[in-house]
């Protein structure tokens, strides 16, 4: 069974965004592949050195995936931080790679340029390279990513392939996983991408009532005066998550209420309305799962210990064969 690395930076709740652009798909791939679910905290010092919260927010990240589908006991969570030969491999990694060459990847302009840092850390500048050890350390044969990360594997590539060539081989070359479906899901505010640090985001725990507010407060049809004014669909946040989250029954629905509101026969309030009840049926289930896993103690640290223990060992004999290929051991 070809093995999947994939994972998150902890640094609050997921919301529908992450649904939609990952964890549908990884509740597919759990039972196809053999998968690392890794939950990248080094990854969020590159940006945030306060850790005040990443331990509530580890623990958010993983009881949001549980909630949504995503089975413990066929996926395996596990910690960056607690799993040291991870940097070990990372420091080894990063002579076979030039500055120059991590400062091409584009994903790195871009945090650069969205949060205006001038002088990055060593830290932030090396993370292609930590990520590299990450799906390394495990073998990866697939990483699941967006278009826009597919640079990262990329360099991961290279260093695996000059690696192997230099000494022997130790390291399988990763593939990209790109799922043909995934989509990005606009802010409520409808900015291009939801996001927590927008404050534009419908969280998978909101519960019924948030949702309703966040929903009234939705951007639509800025032109759109009147109920009577005919309005544009394409674009349109509203519609856009009336086709994301309707169950295939409400379909029909959402299709009557395409052409009537093109046709200015339908308000905003009305279709925001019916969005609220999808919202909150296409939600509901997962709040439920949450509020049981949470009431169970313990359940995330024993979670978390196991898969840790697993990865760290799995990344142990990939450290020690590259040390001995060296000889450094």
């Amino acid at each position: 069974m070809k093995r999947i690395l994939t994972g998150d930076r902890p640094t609050g709740k997921l919301h529908l965004g992450h649904y939609v652009g990952s964890l549908k798909n990884r509740i597919e791939l759990q039972d196809k592949f053999e998968v690392f679910l890794l939950v990248a905290d080094l990854h969020a010092l590159t940006t945030n050195t306060d850790t005040s919260e990443i331990k509530q927010n580890i623990k958010d990240l993983v009881l949001d995936q549980l909630s949504v589908g995503i089975d413990h006991e066929k996926v395996t969570f596990c910690v960056q931080s607690g799993i040291p030969e991870d940097q070990e491999l990372a420091v080894i990694l990063s002579m076979f790679v030039s500055k120059s060459r991590i400062e091409r990847i584009p994903t790195l302009k871009d945090i650069l340029r969205d949060l205006k840092i001038d002088k990055p850390s060593l830290g932030l500048l090396s993370y292609p390279i930590l990520q590299a050890a990450d799906i390394l350390m495990v073998n990866a044969n697939l990483v699941p990513v967006g278009k826009d990360q597919a640079s990262h594997i990329e360099l991961t590539r290279e260093i695996a392939e000059k690696f192997n060539a230099t000494y022997e081989k130790v390291f399988e070359i990763p593939e990209s996983l790109i799922p043909k479906d995934i989509g990005v899901l606009p802010g409520i505010d409808g900015k291009a991408k939801m996001s927590k640090s927008l404050n534009n985001a419908i969280f998978l725990s909101d519960d019924t009532r948030t949702v309703e507010q966040k929903v009234m407060k939705m951007y639509t049809d800025p032109k759109r005066i009147h109920p009577t004014d005919p309005g544009n669909v394409e674009g349109n946040p509203v519609f856009i998550y009336l086709d994301a989250f309707a169950s295939d029954s409400d379909k029909s629905l959402v299709t009557s209420y395409k052409e009537k509101y093109k046709k200015g026969e339908v308000g905003d309030v009305e279709v925001k309305k019916f969005l609220i009840k999808i919202l909150n049926e296409f939600l509901d289930p997962f709040r439920k799962n949450r509020a049981q896993l949470e009431k169970e103690e313990g359940l995330v640290e024993k979670i978390l210990e196991e898969g840790t223990k697993k990865a760290r060992n799995e990344a142990s004999e990939t450290l020690k064969k590259v040390k001995m290929v060296m000889n450094l051991i």
